[in-house]
């Protein structure tokens, strides 16, 4: 191999270049000047499929090390691999668009951010909303939205297409109009079928004679810091506009913001929002919505919201079984344990009992149905409904729409003493 890198030269140097960089060994930065007499040795290993699909002066070997002194600059950076895609895996898309983008490998290519964008970007709108005050035309709000089915149903936020001057929810007979630009220049005139103002997610609908493209909706529950994602919408009107981020952070909770009301929870990206971004969608590097951009935070660069897309799938489809968002409470300020925050209540209460996991209670709302069930501050949730429980969102998916349903609950308190309770949940804020 020393001797291969010896007389490589032109193409041929640069093959090698670009194997070693691509391989999943080289995460090395090398550096060294022709003149200089400076050497380093490089290892690296070179994955099964690279090897197939790589031909180079002679076969590659699945390892490579050599010593390294006389060809200038050479850069290894550090990859990330990922599995390789299956054969035959349905990546889904709009209509056609993007699928000769599809990826052949886990690397994070020159192409991927474009390739991601490129499979959602048709099914991106603009979003006008004419205002008026007393019959007068009072400016307008803008926004973007995504297509995610063939019915025309577009996803956005409730702020963009809602008039917030009066503060109500949308009622049958009440329907906004929309003013919707797609990516391809086709107008129309769409309407706002459903909208909740808690969760900021609305409803379009469009009527189109030809088909339309559609986005691929994602996962939200498997992210992780760091990953990289891409806003796409029309801030400031201007359509087509792409920024790329990372995820900051999976859960940031709605009490983190300084909002108050219902539990919520909200990806957080530094990916550029402005004003028009709203309702435009979070895309994975696949090309799949995992979110809805919400908001961003004035005082600050790189602080912007998304609403997970798993969180609003559960919001569509409550949003079409009932027409709103039914949200049951029961009046419960929960903390999931850990192991660290089970030592240090153990320290401060012997008496405190000995769990490994659950979800402490250190408040109960006077008169809320936890209160009248007979929950006390300091029990800890272990079960509820017949399964375990170690996070609040655990409690919430279970109780899902369930209003005066009655649910037990297993509590432990002090001297290990185990109580059941049955808590029947009330709808919270029904007017919002």
């Amino acid at each position: 191999m020393n001797s291969l890198l010896r007389k490589a030269t032109g193409d041929a140097f640069r093959r090698i270049a670009a194997l070693a960089a691509g391989a999943g060994g080289g995460t090395a930065l090398l550096y060294a000047d022709a003149k200089s007499d400076y050497s380093a040795r490089v290892s690296l290993s070179i994955p099964e499929e690279w090897r197939q699909s790589q031909s180079v002066l002679c076969p590659v070997p699945s390892s490579v090390s050599a010593e390294y002194g006389e060809f200038g600059n050479l850069l290894l950076f550090s990859s990330r691999i990922g599995p390789v895609p299956s054969a035959g895996a349905d990546n889904g898309g709009s209509e056609d668009v993007g699928d000769k983008h599809k990826p052949n490998c886990g690397c994070l290519g020159r192409d991927t951010i474009a390739n991601a964008a490129a499979r959602v970007a048709p099914a991106v709108v603009n979003l006008s909303v004419p205002h008026g005050l007393y019959g007068y035309p009072a400016g307008k709000s803008i926004g973007s939205g995504t297509i995610i089915d063939a019915n025309g149903t577009i996803l956005t936020c409730a702020h963009v297409v809602v008039d917030y001057r009066g503060m109500r929810p949308l009622s049958k007979g009440k329907l906004f109009q929309v003013d919707v630009t797609l990516q391809d220049g086709r107008t129309f005139e769409g309407t706002v079928l459903n909208a909740d103002l808690h969760s900021d997610i609305a409803i379009v609908k469009i009527d189109s004679k030809t088909p339309l493209p559609v986005a691929k909706l994602g996962s939200s529950c498997k992210l992780r810091p760091g990953e990289w994602v891409l806003a796409t919408g029309c801030p400031l009107s201007l359509q087509n506009t792409v920024t790329v981020g990372i995820i900051s952070c999976v859960d940031r909770k709605s009490s983190d913001l300084g909002l108050g009301g219902v539990r919520r929870e909200y990806l957080q990206t530094d990916c550029a929002i402005n004003a028009g971004n709203s309702g435009g969608p979070l895309v994975n590097i696949d090309g799949e919505v995992v979110g809805v951009n919400i908001m961003k935070v004035l005082a600050a660069d790189g602080l912007s919201f998304a609403v997970p897309i798993d969180s609003v799938a559960k919001i569509i489809e409550h949003l079409r079984k009932s027409g709103r968002v039914v949200r049951p409470w029961i009046g419960l300020k929960m903390i999931e344990l850990n192991d660290m925050i089970i030592a240090q209540l153990k320290e401060r209460d012997e008496m405190f009992p000995d769990v490994d996991s659950g979800i402490f209670v250190p408040m109960v709302t006077p008169g809320s149905p936890a209160h009248r069930a007979g929950f006390q501050p300091g029990d800890v949730l272990i079960q509820f409904d017949g399964r375990p429980v170690g996070s609040v969102k655990e409690v919430i998916d279970i109780m899902d729409d369930r209003v005066s349903v009655p649910l037990k609950a297993i509590v432990k308190r002090s001297k290990d003493m185990t109580v059941t309770l049955t808590v029947i949940p009330e709808e919270a804020n029904p007017q919002i």
